[in-house]
């Protein structure tokens, strides 16, 4: 299939991604747009990954308040250059993080930021309640590690679904930044306070 200018065109307003890397996404899909979308993000994902060990010691520290001053988000991302740091992208990836902790009071960063005892306890949780609900105990366990999965997906930020997208999740949204930056990006801590919540 001939590849045209404007094929080129629109996938490149769709993915910010360089003239060159349009053509061959769109040669090695023969011409199909979603592939060509697909094919771009896999080749960012992989750069993106190639990029984790970069130093990221520049960023921002972005606020938001939500709801008249009822919720107020705290989010430092880090990336590599003062330059990006400037950049509209990288503060707008910023400020969607802080949109999503406000809406979604995540606990954790990564999964691997859950202490042991908080896993333990909630396995204990999900047991339990696999047994009042009159399952059998030899599949307790795998009930337990669903839900256990489930509870992750609620507590972590980077295994969240995005708020303005359900399909994505947080990590493929910083992937995505990371590949269109050309740069490391870290979500290095965040906090979250909420009008007469009690600090534990």
């Amino acid at each position: 299939m001939e590849i045209t200018t404007e094929m080129i065109k629109e996938l490149r307003e769709a993915t910010k991604a360089g003239v060159l890397d349009c053509r061959k996404a769109l040669e090695a899909s023969n011409g199909d747009f979603q592939k060509a979308v697909d094919f771009l993000r896999e080749k960012g994902m992989a750069t993106a990954a190639k990029r984790a060990e970069r130093q990221a010691s520049n960023g921002i520290v972005e606020l938001y308040s939500h709801g008249a001053g009822r919720v107020g988000v705290m989010v430092e991302v880090n990336c590599e250059t003062d330059f990006v740091a400037r950049s509209e992208q990288f503060r707008t990836f910023a400020h969607e993080i802080a949109l999503q902790v406000a809406a979604t009071s995540p606990r954790y960063i990564r999964a691997e930021n859950i202490p042991a005892e908080v896993l333990e306890h909630e396995r204990e949780i999900a047991m339990a309640r696999g047994r009042e609900e009159g399952k059998p105990e030899a599949i307790l366990p795998k009930i337990a590690e669903g839900r256990l999965e489930k509870f992750k997906d609620e507590v972590v930020l980077l295994r969240q679904a995005y708020i303005r997208d359900a399909e994505k999740r947080i990590e493929q949204l910083l992937l995505e930044t990371i590949a269109a930056t050309g740069e490391n990006i870290i979500i290095r801590r965040f906090a979250r306070w909420e009008l007469g919540e009690v600090s534990q």
